[in-house]
């Protein structure tokens, strides 16, 4: 590759030896970004990047192996899912409609009658009442976009958080399980005035800069470029440019998990990377897309 590519591809070794993220040229256009660098480096196609299929249920865990068990935006309609064997229950956010405290006690309700060992939980857009700042600006405005949650006093959600007592709850955090390292954070580019919303670009990188390198599995709530991420209503791509660039050239976990975009469930790797979107909900908010399991080697077993 030419220095002018490398740019491009915004890698950038520091003088520490570690890989430094820029923020990319075709940021703000996801869609143009897919495409250039499909047509100038096939970076989405194979060899590169390929399609995967969902492990049955009943597919024997291998020994010495850790089983995932992916879910995404529930949205408040987890009775009657069907949950998987699995050791390990990621959910990577939106698990709520509007992040009321009672929405989030249901959820709370529902994931201590699972009955794995540990369930790993992050806040996507539609937890409201988890990004404090979006409710500071929310409770100052005067219109009802969300009358329900504009009418919350701020002792009703100051503590949300702490109603997830059946999980662990990671916010721009991480934590080490089974010896797997995890990082959850919530952040998605802007859309619609959601809450953990933040412009394309510098805001969102100054977040993904924020991920350990060396994590095993990274949750996110939205997908990054090229994955997962196509939205056929609009002809659009919505994945995070930084995210992506962040994912490949810098972190490289064995599994990124993440939901956001209902249109894009299912699974892809780039040969070392497994991205799945385990969104729950369909495009039409039908809890129907199966839970997605992973099985990863435990750490010291390579």
């Amino acid at each position: 590759l030419t220095g002018s590519a490398l740019g491009a591809m915004a890698r950038r070794i520091s003088s520490q030896g570690k890989v430094t993220i820029s923020v990319d040229e075709y940021s703000s256009n996801p869609t143009q970004a897919f495409t250039h660098y499909n047509i100038n480096q096939s970076r989405f196609q194979p060899p590169h990047v390929h399609m995967v299929e969902p492990l049955p249920y009943d597919a024997p865990k291998p020994v010495g192996h850790t089983r995932f068990v992916c879910v995404s935006d529930t949205h408040s309609r987890t009775d009657g899912i069907q949950m998987p064997f699995g050791d390990v229950l990621l959910h990577t956010g939106d698990f709520t409609e509007l992040g009321l405290p009672s929405e989030v006690k249901k959820f709370n309700d529902w994931l201590g009658s699972l009955p794995y060992e540990f369930k790993v939980v992050i806040a996507g857009n539609h937890e409201l009442t988890f990004d404090k700042d979006f409710m500071a600006e929310l409770i100052k405005q005067d219109y009802y976009r969300f009358p329900s949650v504009s009418k919350l006093k701020t002792e009703d959600f100051d503590d949300v958080q702490s109603v997830l007592t059946n999980c662990v709850y990671l916010q721009d955090s991480e934590i080490t399980i089974k010896g797997f390292r995890i990082y959850g954070t919530p952040w998605t580019p802007r859309f619609n005035g959601w809450g953990f919303n933040l412009p394309r670009g510098q805001s969102l990188l100054d977040k993904w800069n924020q991920i350990p390198e060396d994590v095993d599995i990274l949750m996110t709530h939205g997908p990054p470029l090229g994955f997962r991420d196509w939205v056929p209503k609009e002809l659009q791509r919505v994945g995070c440019v930084e995210l992506l660039n962040t994912v490949q050239k810098r972190v490289r976990p064995k599994l990124h998990a993440y939901g956001g975009i209902h249109e894009g469930y299912g699974i892809m790797t780039d040969g070392y990377t497994t991205f799945i979107n385990s969104s729950t909900c369909t495009v039409s908010f039908q809890p129907t897309n199966p839970a997605i399991i992973f099985d990863l080697p435990n750490p010291g077993n390579s």
